[in-house]
């Protein structure tokens, strides 16, 4: 079973994707955290948004590969997927112009081919956060680059994603309220989600 993990910055996917690995003895494929041009990305965004979401998503065309080439049983996990990266994050920054309507083409272009070509996951499981929470996690989690993240970049970034999951996605979705529902803090919430999926799993 191909389990993805979406949600803003700071919302929690990669820690989530930690637990349910231990928990169902799962591989799992984390999101690329040593981008090459992700430093230059926040100190520049129109210069290097490109290069940025082109760098991202060829990282996410080889690890579905990857996948794709895995003869595992059981659960895989992947925190972070390409639709994010293409009608999230690139799609906001060409709304906000810090991407070109020429680079938009190009990288949505890739996009669609590649999305063609990969499965989609059988569960999603979309964290849901508001902006004070995803605030909160980005400062406890301390990376130097993400310190002065703008407010309005995250509300924008939710925004993408409520429209994203709710008005685009055509899959299986799982939903969490991050404000609301701490996976890390309270081991019950952790186990009401592992329940839900458990339960979504047996009705396959």
């Amino acid at each position: 079973m191909y389990i993805a993990i979406a949600g803003n910055i700071g919302s929690g996917k990669t820690t989530l994707t930690r637990m349910l690995t231990e928990h169902y003895a799962a591989k799992a494929y984390f999101e690329e955290n040593d981008n090459p041009y992700i430093g230059d990305f926040y100190n520049d965004m129109n210069r290097w948004s490109f290069n940025l979401q082109i760098s991202f998503l060829g990282s996410r065309i080889r690890q579905t590969m990857e996948m794709l080439s895995d003869d595992a049983s059981g659960v895989i996990l992947q925190d972070r997927t390409v639709y994010e990266d293409a009608h999230i994050f690139a799609d906001n920054l060409h709304e906000m112009g810090l991407m070109s309507s020429r680079d938009f083409d190009t990288y949505m272009g890739i996009f669609h081919l590649i999305s063609r070509l990969i499965p989609r996951p059988d569960l999603l499981i979309y964290l849901g956060a508001s902006v004070p929470t995803l605030i909160s996690q980005i400062r406890k989690r301390g990376r130097e680059y993400e310190i002065n993240i703008d407010e309005a970049y995250l509300g924008r970034l939710n925004n993408k994603y409520n429209h994203w999951v709710h008005d685009l996605y055509d899959g299986e979705v799982l939903f969490i309220d991050k404000d609301h529902e701490d996976f890390v803090a309270d081991p019950a919430v952790f186990g009401k989600i592992c329940a839900r999926i458990d339960a979504f799993r047996a009705g396959k």
